[in-house]
């Protein structure tokens, strides 16, 4: 059974998202503040996912957020009912891998849960390794190395650039990679992708040039 940790202040929320994850098999733990859910997650290394909300009475989301991603890369949805574009390119430069606004429908966020949880952890039964020009994925492990030395990347990350290896050569737009990659359309920014593309290419280091953009349509991984 997964673990799925909610960290909501406002009560009724707490209650209608435990019961709709309760009942869709997962186990739920629910903290009221930041203080709360920072415990959770420090006593919980088997957390599947967690549920955090950005406007928290104590700690703010966007701190809890950069504190669990100097830790772990478990997937982070936020919840919140600010919906700016600025907040959503926030929170995806900082880590989240979602990001949903109230008012919602419970059934929406169980839907993004477990497509989330798919991407992450479903091909953890895949075996085998695809390499490219010096960065090798292996699928299983979900782990990058760049001509052997191993690089750290977030969830959302590390399945761009699969995506791309798995398109080498190949064009990838900007809404393929939302739709392949969040797994779900996405009414904002198409500047959301250009945002992570960014965040990869720095990670790559020398190799950030096989990533090429096509100006108004998306990216390619070519080493031409």
């Amino acid at each position: 059974m997964q673990k799925v940790l909610v960290i909501e202040d406002e009560e009724g929320m707490r209650d209608i998202l435990k019961t709709y994850l309760e009942n869709n098999g997962y186990e739920v733990l629910v903290a009221e503040n930041g203080k709360i859910g920072l415990e959770y997650f420090n006593n919980n290394k088997d957390i599947s996912i967690i549920l955090l909300d950005i406007m928290l009475p104590d700690i703010s989301g966007w701190s809890l957020l950069k504190t669990i991603r100097e830790k772990s890369k478990v997937p982070v949805m936020m919840i919140t009912a600010r919906g700016e574009e600025y907040d959503k390119l926030l929170g995806f430069e900082l880590g989240a891998d979602d990001y949903v606004v109230k008012p919602f429908s419970p059934k929406e966020v169980i839907a993004r849960v477990k497509a989330i949880l798919s991407r992450t952890y479903g091909a953890s039964e895949e075996d085998g390794k695809t390499e490219y020009e010096g960065i090798s994925i292996n699928v299983s492990s979900r782990e990058v190395t760049v001509d052997g030395e191993k690089i750290d990347l977030t969830p959302k990350e590390f399945d761009l650039l699969k995506l791309l290896i798995d398109n080498k050569g190949k064009v990838v737009s900007r809404e393929k990679c939302l739709n392949e990659v969040w797994g779900y359309d996405f009414y904002g920014d198409l500047r959301t992708v250009d945002t992570h593309i960014k965040q990869l290419r720095e990670k790559l280091g020398e190799k950030r040039k096989l990533i090429k953009t096509v100006w108004g349509i998306g990216y390619k991984l070519d080493g031409e």
